[in-house]
This record gives structure tokens, C-alpha cells and sequence, in this order.
């Protein structure tokens, strides 16, 4: 069995890579997600709820906007340049991860007043729920695809004849 380099990256680096990469945005966006709903149903726009939930939105954006910083450069690029990409659901998986951070920067903007500032609060708060959803879905099929094995797709792993006889230093 393979892995997409999806699952590879939260695999790798026990548990920190899991907790980086998975937990954190999760944690926030479920926060955000759940704090929409109850500012959506209650129709209070105001107070501690919303309070928090911006807070985790302004998080959620600048922290995935992090994450895609640094993994283009440090994994995608590399990998594309190597061609190294284990069919096109491992290009799926990770795809839609990074795809999936646009909707949480996009929450981030909003919650610091640098878009939307302008649309009437119903509006703001009708697109702030789109992008809870974008994300949602996103990272959802990352999740998918990335726990797909890539063998299923044709992708064959390197193979390991001749190792044995190469020499352990």
C-alpha cells in the first residue's frame, strides 16, 4: 500500500505534523462553523459569540495562508519538478487542501473589515457562511482523496530490487 502526499505529510512527523497541518485549521474552522450557526439561528451579530468567531476566522486565515507559504514551496513545487505526483488523486488531495485555505483567507479579510465592509450584514454574514461551506467541502475531498491509496490508480511505488545489493555506509 502508498500513500498520497497528502497522508504522507500528516503521517510524517508524529504527532506534530498531524496537529500542524490537520487539528488546527480544523479546530478553528469547526469553531467558526459552529459559532455561524448559532449567529445565523439566534440573529444576534453582536456579543462574545461573534466575538470569538471572528477571532478564529482572523486566525484560520492567517494561519492557513501560512500553510500554503510554506508548502508550495517546500512540497508542491519539489514534488511537480521531480514528477513525482502519484496520479492525479494525489494532485486532487493536495490540491484541495491548499484550494481549501482561499475560503478561510477570504473569512480572515472579512473579519478584519478589508472586504465585504461595505455589504449589508445580512449579505456579509450570507457570503461568511459560503466560505464556512467552501472550506467545508474542500477539505472534505482532501480528506477523501488524500486516504486514498495511489496503487488504486495505476501509480506504481519505486521498487526496491537491487537494494541489497547496494552498499550500508
Amino acid at each position: 500500500m502508498s500513500m498520497t502526499h497528502y497522508m504522507e505529510l500528516l503521517a510524517t512527523n508524529q504527532p506534530w505534523n498531524l496537529l500542524l497541518f490537520m487539528a488546527v485549521p480544523v479546530i478553528l474552522a469547526e469553531t467558526i462553523a459552529i459559532l455561524e450557526l448559532y449567529l445565523l439561528f439566534t440573529r444576534r451579530m453582536e456579543g462574545r459569540a461573534r466575538l470569538v468567531s471572528r477571532i478564529a476566522g482572523i486566525v484560520a486565515g492567517i494561519y492557513f495562508a501560512g500553510i500554503i507559504a510554506y508548502l508550495i514551496p517546500h512540497a508542491v513545487l519539489p514534488i511537480t519538478q521531480a514528477g513525482e505526483w502519484r496520479t492525479p488523486v494525489d494532485v486532487l488531495a493536495v490540491g484541495a487542501y491548499l484550494l481549501s485555505g482561499i475560503p478561510l483567507v477570504l473569512i480572515a479579510l472579512q473579519d478584519m473589515k478589508l472586504l465585504d465592509r461595505r455589504r449589508p450584514e445580512a449579505s456579509r454574514m450570507a457570503r461568511h457562511a459560503v466560505f464556512v461551506g467552501a472550506f467545508l467541502v474542500l477539505a472534505h475531498v482532501a480528506m477523501i482523496a488524500g486516504m486514498l491509496d495511489p496503487q488504486v490508480f495505476g501509480y506504481a511505488p519505486p521498487s526496491m530490487d537491487g537494494m541489497a545489493d547496494m552498499p550500508m555506509h
